[in-house]
């Protein structure tokens, strides 16, 4: 059973519906309440509830955009929201309701990505996270994740490091310390022209179980590196998650379109690509997200309470809080449309 509780706070992370409407959620039924992070506090619980009573203090995604839920009472755009109690976790008394609110849907995405056995399906995040890990190979094992400063990359990279993985990651060269914080050994600038070289370079003597992708550009440097690492260490897999949509092109659902269709566009061609260089590029649609026995289930439920507490797992990235009230979300989604790099933004209630 679901049960309803009133989030303090709603982070600004629009759903894929409100991006993109008909060409992607077409199935959503208006009018409707979209979003999915927040943290707040349960007011009330339904009959089955088991992990939650009412006054804790919880943070996670709500599931109204979810294709076999749609429906509006579960979406965060509001005072109170309708959670399931497999998609949220505790937060310990040193975490503030701003910065718990920015996990959510990035949390997932990542989660998805990286466990789900139709992706990379790597070992689930531990705590502590085993030692000394090595792969069939009698190698370290290593995982690409681009973008590492972003919303999924700042999750993707602290869930492989729990799950003992050596993470390479991409972002800035100004993100890079923070990149590493999150636990990633090397980050190199996702506009190098050596990239690939670099890569290649980082995982000699490493087995590299995969790719995960976000932004332009990463799943043809990926590929490159695939095909020349030792093809005996290399699972030549590629879960994409997507690519930022530029602040120019969010402006008009023509632009917008226009985008995606040319994502998509690459990801056909990447069908041309496998069967050229053996690299499989899968695009994550997170299908049977709010099922109790999925793998964000078991992270939400099984890892996240205790690596929260005891600080494995950070909530990133860092909060910007952008106003007070509903009324603030407008504002939020236009400083979102300027683009924002390293931070998430927050409206509180």
């Amino acid at each position: 059973m679901p049960h309803l509780w009133r989030p303090h706070l709603l982070f600004i992370k629009t759903c894929l519906g409100s991006y993109t409407g008909p060409a992607v959620a077409g199935y959503i039924n208006y009018p409707f309440i979209f979003s999915t992070d927040v943290a707040g506090e349960v007011v009330e619980v339904g009959p089955d509830v088991d992990r939650f009573q009412v006054g804790d203090r919880v943070c996670g995604s709500a599931a109204a955009i979810a294709k076999e839920v749609n429906r509006p009472a579960e979406g965060a755009f509001q005072l109170y929201t309708v959670m399931r109690q497999n998609m949220l976790t505790p937060i310990p008394p040193n975490i503030t309701y701003e910065e718990a609110c920015v996990l959510g849907l990035g949390l997932g995405t990542a989660a998805y990505g990286l466990f789900h056995p139709n992706y990379l399906a790597l070992d689930m995040p531990k705590i502590p996270a085993p030692t000394k890990v090595v792969g069939k190979s009698g190698k370290p094992r290593a995982v690409i994740v681009t973008g590492g400063a972003s919303s999924v990359g700042s999750n993707a990279v602290q869930l492989a490091v729990a799950a003992s993985y050596q993470v390479l990651s991409t972002s800035s060269p100004r993100n890079f310390d923070y990149v590493k914080g999150l636990g990633a050994t090397h980050v190199f600038d996702y506009k190098s022209k050596t990239l690939a070289k670099d890569l290649l370079d980082a995982l000699k003597d490493h087995e590299l179980v995969g790719a995960y992708t976000i932004g332009d550009g990463a799943v043809k440097a990926c590929t490159a590196v695939m095909k020349k690492h030792d093809p005996s260490f290399t699972r030549k897999f590629i879960a994409v998650a997507g690519v930022i949509i530029p602040p120019g092109k969010l402006t008009t659902f023509v632009g917008k379109g226009t985008y995606l269709m040319s994502m998509m566009g690459g990801m056909i061609k990447s069908t041309g690509t496998r069967m050229r260089t053996g690299v499989e590029a899968k695009f994550i649609f997170v299908n049977g997200l709010v099922d109790p026995d999925s793998v964000v289930s078991h992270v939400y439920e099984d890892f996240l309470p205790q690596a929260l507490e005891q600080g494995q797992f950070v909530p990133a990235p860092p909060p910007h809080v952008v106003g007070k009230g509903l009324a603030k979300i407008q504002d939020a989604l236009h400083l979102q449309r300027k683009g924002v790099s390293g931070k998430k933004l927050v409206v509180t209630l």
